[in-house]
């Protein structure tokens, strides 16, 4: 083991499943050894010795842990994973009900709430209709079949219920989603109260509006689609988002456009009421400010991780920077200096020299090519339905990708509910200011102020995150006046 005391600690003390697979928490008073990532009571400081695996902790005396199964998990995968597995093996036209979803993982209908939560972020019936609606917009696209045939055919018992999920959950009719190619703008719906002034101060966070531009209720931005890179212009009106395209859309663009937007909007996840997780903390005044506040994502999971590896140990401005140069040694621009997100293929044309003459350090620069090597090739699994534990495992297994890159890839890529980016200097700035502290909180102190938001720390972030950019421009009108 290469990692300290207080570090293993302040990990197992958040349940951190990025350290699944780094170490063993032993448990000397109740004589079990679990997973840093177990929901078990934690022991007290004292009670615990850590381990480097399994048979040193059995070595011990200590057996397995019968919630985390630690045994299994480093038998080539862990429990719950297998289970998301087990659910995800059926077609979406044999996912029944609930308690039928619950027997195929093996576990009761309340386990399955905890574990789609803690892996895909869902609840069980929203996970039931994600699939339902995922098969018919496939085959809505694909196929002549009517909407009928698709709705039955996907799992749906009537017309009625298909039409008003598949509008949750893609914010368009299934005919107008039919429409989608060969056109060159649509409209979106809003769920009620959906916070678009709240959305497009994050969607403008990045000021020098490298792939994002805001302009009082209009966003444009520079997106790449399977037909090649071009401007997407949403213009927020009511409960409604119009999108006018550069140019029609092909039947790829249209779902991976789609995909994209519902990212980017932050409707890939239902709202979250802090109300009850904050009602006792200082947090309260935040949330109230934001009311029905979402976690906007990137445009793609590597777009986060890019966001990520040029963001370590700098400010966001100099991220900015950064990411500024990558898109212009790589692109042209699209219109307006405005560039489309750099992929992976485009990264690799670069060479580690290229990426230090651009401002990068050597060893960001190493990493930055290592993870667009992966995601090229496939071997970082971004499906929509890879569980988050292996999301965390995968890149904190890489060389120059630590807990904060992990973290926030967690939450702005792929939209994980429970990720904390420790160590990031804006949350512990607005956690200083809300809780009124004599100085920044360090990362264990972070750890625990932000504990009593779980399973939503995510959100809670993303809220203080907000609340850093208000104090930021307050700041900058003082210095004005």
């Amino acid at each position: 083991m290469t990692l300290d005391r207080q570090t293993m600690l302040s990990r197992m003390l958040a349940a951190d499943a990025a350290f699944d697979g780094r170490f063993i928490t032993g448990v000397m008073s109740t004589g079990i050894y679990c997973l840093p990532s177990c929901r078990a009571r934690k022991p007290r400081p004292e009670n615990v010795v850590f381990y480097a695996g399994p048979p040193e902790a059995r070595q011990a005396g200590l057996r397995p842990c019968r919630r985390c199964c630690p045994d299994a998990f480093y038998g080539g995968g862990g429990v719950q994973e297998t289970q998301i597995e087990a659910i995800h093996t059926l077609p979406a036209g044999e996912l029944r009900d609930v308690p039928g979803l619950a027997r195929v993982a093996g576990v009761s209908v309340r386990s399955l709430h905890s574990l789609l939560l803690e892996q895909l972020g869902c609840s069980p019936a929203d996970y039931l209709n994600r699939r339902r609606v995922r098969q018919a917009q496939e085959e809505l696209l694909s196929s002549d079949a009517s909407a009928a045939q698709i709705a039955f055919g996907a799992g749906f018992q009537n017309l009625s219920t298909f039409g008003a999920q598949f509008r949750r959950l893609t914010g368009l009719s299934p005919s107008a989603f039919r429409a989608l190619p060969d056109s060159t703008g649509f409209q979106l719906g809003l769920p009620p109260h959906y916070p678009a002034a709240a959305m497009l101060l994050d969607l403008g966070r990045d000021r020098l509006g490298t792939t994002g531009q805001v302009n009082g209720n209009t966003y444009r931005m520079g997106l790449n689609l399977p037909s090649g890179a071009q401007v997407v212009e949403l213009g927020f009106s009511g409960q409604q988002v119009k999108v006018n395209c550069q140019r029609p859309l092909s039947v790829a663009d249209a779902p991976a456009l789609h995909r994209i937007l519902w990212r980017v909007l932050g409707l890939h996840a239902q709202p979250v009421k802090l109300g009850t997780f904050a009602a006792a903390s200082p947090l309260r005044r935040v949330v109230e400010a934001a009311p029905g506040l979402r976690v906007p994502l990137s445009p793609t999971p590597f777009d986060a991780l890019v966001w990520a590896v040029l963001g370590q140990q700098v400010t966001f401005t100099f991220a900015c920077t950064l990411r500024q140069r990558l898109c212009q040694r790589l692109n042209t621009a699209l219109d307006a200096n405005l560039y489309a997100p750099p992929t992976p293929a485009q990264v690799l044309t670069l060479s580690a020299d290229d990426l230090t003459r651009l401002g990068l350090t050597r060893r960001r620069a190493e990493t930055l090519l290592r993870v667009a090597q992966l995601t090229h090739s496939g071997e970082l699994n971004f499906s929509p339905d890879t569980p988050f534990s292996r999301i965390s495992r995968q890149l904190s297994a890489l060389r120059g990708v630590g807990v904060w890159t992990t973290q926030y890839a967690l939450l702005r890529g792929f939209g994980a509910p429970d990720a904390v980016p420790v160590g990031d200097t804006a949350l512990a700035t607005a956690l200083q200011d809300v809780f009124q502290l004599p100085h920044r909180p360090s990362a264990p102190e972070v750890t625990d102020l932000m504990k009593p938001f779980a399973p939503h720390r995510s959100l809670a972030t993303f809220h203080l995150w907000q609340h850093f950019a208000r104090l930021q421009r307050a700041s900058q009108q003082h210095s004005t006046v």
